[in-house]
């Protein structure tokens, strides 16, 4: 019997945007609980005619989300706050200019996302114990990559 193992801690990556005065942050996975990826153009449809006969529609797009859920007090969550607040004072040909690439290396796939802007601020609580915070990024490409 083959068995495979999975770990969080073989993702890697990093988040970037070319004019941001704090640099790129490098994705480890700490202070993070999940990093998902989510493609949004469906990329078929089927009519069916009156007779029944079915038409396929081979759609394209490659555009999706990258949500980041993570500690209210990790760095990640730090710096994408910094870069909001950045882009929202920034011009707006700066606004999808940021880039994220995500990789597990137990398994070697990965997602390039390019044209990243943000869905907006993530909701925050102030209560007794401390959260998690979920930013969404909106990707205009994003490619997925098989090992």
């Amino acid at each position: 019997m083959r068995t495979t193992t999975y770990s969080f801690l073989d993702l890697a990556g990093a988040i970037i945007h070319p004019l941001y005065p704090g640099g790129p942050y490098l994705f480890t996975g700490e202070g993070v609980g999940s990093a998902n990826v989510n493609m949004l153009t469906e990329r078929t449809a089927h009519d069916v005619a009156a007779d029944g006969s079915i038409m396929v529609s081979k759609i394209a797009g490659n555009n999706g989300q990258i949500i980041v859920e993570c500690q209210q007090t990790s760095l990640v969550h730090k710096y994408l706050l910094g870069l909001y607040n950045y882009l929202v004072a920034a011009s707006a040909g700066e606004w999808a200019m940021a880039a994220v690439s995500l990789r597990n290396v137990s398994d070697g796939t990965s997602h390039i996302a390019t044209g990243m802007s943000f869905q907006k601020i993530p909701d925050k609580q102030y209560q007794a114990q401390g959260q998690m915070v979920n930013w969404t990024l909106f990707a205009a490409d994003i490619q997925s990559i098989a090992a």
